[in-house]
């Protein structure tokens, strides 16, 4: 289910197999009035031997798959992973639509081009903007303070790098810094083609800070006339990281 006016990544309020031929309800034999009845035709298993569903089971299915999307589905599509008709697809989207709207439920289900997805209700934009906000306001974990520093003091860097000067890997951390929009991509390094990071100027509005000049300066916190480079230097040369 999508958010915002999605219901999973609220953008709120700011912002098939296709069937055979005609007749392939039956098993054509040499003449016409040698049809024989397929299986579909008595509730059996299609060909691809999924039974086909009706009524609410067919009305489940089709919620269960519209919770899991994100990006609009078609109702081709849903009817080829249902092994239902088409027809009977649309009429069921039909009516959720219709229910929904009629118990004005925090979502709803449209159409979108030729795709269907839900999205929450206008109605409720603002509460669900409220806690999107209040989520992104959440403290930063030691990992992700660490992470931030290390950009903060090298960059342009590139993952890889942060990654060696804390030990451990750091993409899920970075993913989480970029949605945060406190970190942001800068390139490409020239050597590697690797992508570049540096701090955006959100993150120097959160830390109150003018430009990145204003930063502590790392040396207070250094062996005496040891840099930052001379220790990643010698720490390497012992075959350990920052």
């Amino acid at each position: 289910m999508s958010t915002g006016p999605e219901f999973v990544e609220p953008a709120v309020q700011r912002g098939g197999l296709t069937t055979g031929p005609a007749e392939e309800g039956s098993i054509v034999g040499s003449t016409p009035d040698q049809a024989v009845p397929a299986e579909r035709e008595t509730g059996g298993a299609d060909e691809s031997g999924q039974t086909p569903l009706d009524g609410e089971q067919l009305r489940g299915a089709v919620e269960a798959i519209l919770l899991v999307i994100d990006e609009p589905v078609t109702a081709t599509m849903l009817a080829q992973v249902i092994a239902t008709p088409e027809d009977a697809v649309v009429a069921v989207l039909e009516s959720l639509r219709h229910d929904y709207d009629q118990a004005e439920r925090g979502f709803e289900l449209r159409q979108i081009g030729s795709g269907w997805r839900l999205y929450t209700r206008p109605a409720y934009a603002a509460y669900v903007e409220r806690f999107v906000l209040d989520g992104q306001q959440a403290r930063l974990t030691q990992a992700a303070l660490e992470t931030l520093s290390v950009v903060a003091y090298r960059q342009p860097v590139s993952r890889s790098r942060v990654s060696a000067v804390r030990g451990v890997n750091v993409d899920g951390v970075m993913r989480t810094l970029v949605s945060r929009g406190l970190v942001e991509e800068a390139g490409a390094e020239h050597e590697s083609g690797a992508v570049l990071y540096r701090t955006t100027s959100y993150f120097l509005e959160r830390l109150g800070l003018h430009d990145l000049t204003e930063l502590p300066n790392l040396a207070n916190f250094l062996p005496e006339s040891t840099t930052i480079d001379q220790l990643e230097d010698e720490l390497s040369s012992e075959g350990r990281d920052v």
